[in-house]
């Protein structure tokens, strides 16, 4: 997307007047913490602006831009600027949902919904997938083996693309931010993570066209189970670290459409999430937008030669070059959904009507769920407790993190439940106080509606889920958008200051747990929950894709109520599977005459 080098227009917006929203227009300027050691660093150059890229302590990248002369010009030539923000951009709201499934799509299409990450990056899409069912589509979601029976279990169809987001959760804690430490360098693991995304890119390639599951482990059932049904997608649906999907769009000539939980979308409002900024002799907007620019270079320079590789070697595509590459979903302008809450973070203004803020996307409340008696037991012994949980995190030293919350919750004198998650927090060689309580999995849906404030990484799953059960939210960021979305709670109030998971103490822990259960934390926590309440995030997500899928392109030209699947050559005619089959079977095409 371009950026403007006028006049910043950017925070002229009517969502600021709701109260405790996160406002754009004072967004700090980020204070960088030290460099750690032993590790990578890149420089960039454009006309009129400098770069220089280090991976900070806490894993985002610290990027330092340079004005080095007058009248910015642009780091990336394929930007062209923007007019001013159009008062239509800026009045853009939520797009509002269907009134129900009874409202469907004109069309029932074939939908394969690629996502790449951890638990609570694929919970969002299990939501919009329900929803999308709804409204006579059919879903294959396309992500990690682990997730298969949480993706079976809400009705979807599975198919793996591999990766092991455990490995992946524990190699991030080791590196948190985009460049490796020197010592995973020399490990030998980036061939292993590099092998594992090109299996990943590859995986979805496969979920666009091929029938089962994606296992081979389809041939051990009868051949009449629905694994068995062909498949071929209409559209893609993709959260960007999945990498393949404008690739795979490109070649199959299908509709695209970005969906994500963090920003991803260059603009002048804050910098990426993945990024602290720090401008010298510039305007604070241009480094904010340039940092989405070197985040997608710093990512095409480790796996464009992956991506290139696939592109000519498996869609007999042409090869990108690193120009083009790092922003050619902004250059094609695809459609992009974002999974939060405007009350959170509203809409920048200088984000077109191509991106939609939707609002979170939660599953169905767990009102099925029956707790299990010991944790009843506890809950109904004493005042709430307090929730630790880090989820998916793998920590390297989960005796120390124990220590840690154990000497943090004495020191508080509350009660507490604490969440073994992936990193098995708790383990058999500390023991357990008798005011804590070691859980397994449990929903949060259910759970956190019964303690006082909830402790956790900062993943925008969980995040979403706690504050839209009002709880106050303390954050410990590990790595990633972590810390983005711990700074975004902070500022909207409903929690203390973001601790950095590198400088946990007891002593650290225990302050922010209990400024999280001050009065006026847990009365902002209230208000932003009734907000989130309100809306419909998965329906509206579902709304967004249907607005900006292209109906004319979609449709049969004879059978107007099927998806074209065909293309009559040197003609615009488009026809569905149905359609191309009687018309062969009757000898009124040859197949040589159409092309996908």
């Amino acid at each position: 997307m371009p950026f403007n080098t006028q006049e910043d227009d950017t925070t002229d917006m009517e969502q600021q007047q709701q109260p405790h929203n996160t406002s754009l227009e004072t967004w700090p300027e980020a204070i960088a913490p030290e460099p750690l050691t032993g590790h990578l660093s890149a420089h960039f150059r454009g006309d009129g602006l400098s770069a220089g890229v280090q991976v900070m302590g806490d894993g985002r990248l610290d990027i330092n831009v340079r004005g080095h002369r007058p009248g910015l010009a642009m780091l990336n030539p394929i930007h062209h600027p923007l007019p001013a923000v159009s008062k239509q951009i800026k009045s853009f709201r939520v797009p509002e949902p269907s009134s129900g499934s009874g409202d469907s799509f004109p069309l029932n299409l074939n939908i394969v919904i690629h996502v790449v990450g951890s638990r609570g990056d694929v919970q969002p899409f299990l939501a919009l997938g329900r929803s999308l069912k709804k409204h006579g589509h059919r879903v294959r979601l396309a992500t990690h083996l682990v997730f298969k029976d949480p993706v079976l279990e809400n009705g979807l169809e599975f198919f793996n693309i591999g990766g092991d987001p455990v490995e992946l959760m524990a190699f991030m804690v080791k590196n948190p931010g985009l460049l490796p430490t020197m010592n995973t360098i020399r490990s030998g693991i980036i061939k292993r993570r590099r092998r594992d995304m090109k299996m990943i890119i590859e995986g979805c390639w496969r979920s666009c066209f091929e029938t089962g599951d994606g296992t081979s482990l389809q041939q051990m059932f009868d051949a009449a189970d629905s694994l068995m049904r062909p498949f071929v997608a209409d559209v893609i649906i993709a959260n960007p670290p999945s990498l393949a999907h404008i690739h795979c769009a490109e070649k199959m000539g299908i509709p695209i459409h970005m969906m994500f939980t963090m920003p991803w979308s260059p603009t002048h409002a804050f910098p990426h999430p993945l990024a602290d900024i720090r401008p010298q002799n510039t305007k604070p907007s241009v480094a904010n937008f340039v940092s989405y620019v070197i985040v997608e270079m710093m990512i095409w320079e480790g796996l464009g030669d992956i991506i290139n590789e696939f592109r000519k070697t498996r869609l007999g595509l042409d090869a990108l070059d690193a120009v083009r590459a790092p922003s050619l979903v902004q250059q094609l302008h695809i459609p992009n959904t974002y999974l939060w809450s405007p009350a959170l973070l509203p809409k920048p203004g200088d984000w077109s009507s191509d991106i939609d803020i939707c609002g979170f996307s939660f599953l169905p409340s767990g009102s099925e769920y029956s707790p299990p008696e010991d944790l009843v037991s506890f809950l109904e012994a004493g005042p709430p407790p307090i929730y630790v949980g880090f989820g998916s995190i793998v920590v390297e030293d989960a005796i120390t993190l124990t220590r840690i919350v154990f000497e943090a919750i004495h020191r508080t004198q509350q009660r507490a439940l604490i969440s073994k998650g992936w990193g098995h927090l708790g383990g058999s060689e500390v023991a357990v106080p008798n005011n804590i309580m070691l859980i397994g999995n449990c929903p949060h849906d259910w759970l956190f509606k019964h303690v006082s404030c909830v402790v956790h990484h900062g993943g925008a799953g969980t995040t979403a889920i706690g504050l839209a059960l009002g709880c106050p939210t303390v954050i410990v960021p590990f790595f990633g958008d972590q810390p983005f979305w711990g700074s975004i709670v902070a500022r909207s109030g409903a929690g203390p200051e973001p601790l950095p998971y590198r400088e946990i103490t007891a002593e650290k822990l225990a302050k922010v747990i209990l400024e999280a259960l001050e009065p006026a934390i847990k009365e902002k926590a209230r208000e932003i929950a009734e907000q989130i309440q309100s809306e419909s995030g998965a329906e509206n997500a579902v709304s967004s894709l249907h607005r900006h899928l292209d109906l004319k392109t979609l449709r049969c030209s004879l059978c107007p109520t099927r998806p074209a699947a065909w293309r009559v050559k040197h003609s615009p005619i488009t026809l569905s599977a149905f359609a191309a089959t009687v018309l062969i079977e009757r000898g009124l095409l040859q197949l040589r005459s159409m092309e996908v």
